[in-house]
């Protein structure tokens, strides 16, 4: 049973502006159009039974109708597809939304630090995460630095023990193995810290849209084989969920690169899809 639990997708309407958008941000190319359609082909050409879409709230007004339409997806989730919620920092009815997040059956809610304009040991996120811990939510966070905003350092490794520390138990996953580009700080300062890494756009290389901003070969490298395996070993196996950040990977090449790996079959099984399933309460089978 494979999980990615890290996709992206965007309303038909708005998918090819909002790919478009952010291809041209990150200089990188993607994978599929963006629609729910395409992340379902993908699925079906990667063996994936499940694909866990992360909504971005990038203004507190949108807060309300992402959860609404994460809801909606849910409902319909015998497609494989199934969607967290969102929060915004800034959102004024923050903890009243997260309470009505549960009751919608939604199992957590993504944060985007960079993207959202604070830091995650910000007050404003302390609140969120504290209150998602009391109700059982998952809070899966953009962790380290982001490729399509270069200088936007929200949610260093330092940061996470400084929030972990101010508020109460939270289930946590840190997405792009735990802080994006900032990975020797990751393996140096959270392995005891109880956080979930996922191996969203972490893994070997970028791939580039051809616009000519990346000059050299190294500019596009990610974790190697080498740094991934020393990490899952510091962590645990059991606190690493596989995630592609679909489209922005191609999702049957990143589970082909997991197998790869000279890691235990069990390790594999347990990254590949046994930890999401135990930590979402998936069925064994979609």
């Amino acid at each position: 049973m494979i999980v990615d639990f890290h996709t992206h997708t965007f309303p038909d309407a708005i998918a090819a502006a909002a790919v478009s958008r952010l291809q041209n941000a990150s200089h990188t190319r993607p994978f599929t159009d963006g629609t729910a359609a395409a992340l379902r082909r993908s699925m079906a050409r990667a063996g994936i039974c499940w694909s866990l879409v992360m909504p971005v709230a990038t203004d507190p007004r949108q807060v309300e109708h992402i959860n609404d339409a994460a809801a909606r997806t849910n409902a319909a989730a015998e497609t494989g597809i199934f969607s967290f919620g969102c929060m915004h920092p800034d959102f004024a009815g923050a903890l009243a939304e997260l309470g009505r997040i549960a009751e919608l059956g939604l199992k957590g809610v993504k944060l985007h630090p960079p993207y959202q304009g604070a830091d995650l040991d910000d007050p404003r996120y302390l609140r969120i995460l504290d209150r998602a811990g009391e109700l059982g939510l998952i809070v899966l966070v953009h962790a380290g630095l982001d490729v399509g905003l270069p200088g936007a350092d929200r949610c260093a490794p330092e940061m996470v023990l400084r929030a972990l520390g101010a508020v109460g138990p939270v289930k946590l996953v840190l997405a792009h193995m735990g802080g994006w580009r900032q990975w020797d700080r990751v393996e140096r300062l959270l392995p005891g810290s109880g956080v979930y890494l996922d191996t969203s756009f972490s893994l070997g290389t970028m791939t580039p849209n051809g616009d000519g901003h990346y000059k050299t070969a190294a500019e596009l490298e990610l974790l190697s084989d080498a740094d991934f395996l020393r990490m899952v070993r510091a962590f645990g196996a059991d606190r690493v969920l596989f995630g592609t950040d679909c489209p922005w990977a191609d999702q049957a090449a990143e589970v082909r690169r997991l197998r790869a790996l000279p890691l235990t079959e069990a390790e594999k099984t347990a990254i590949l899809g046994e930890n999401a399933r135990a930590l979402l309460g998936l069925p064994g089978e979609n």
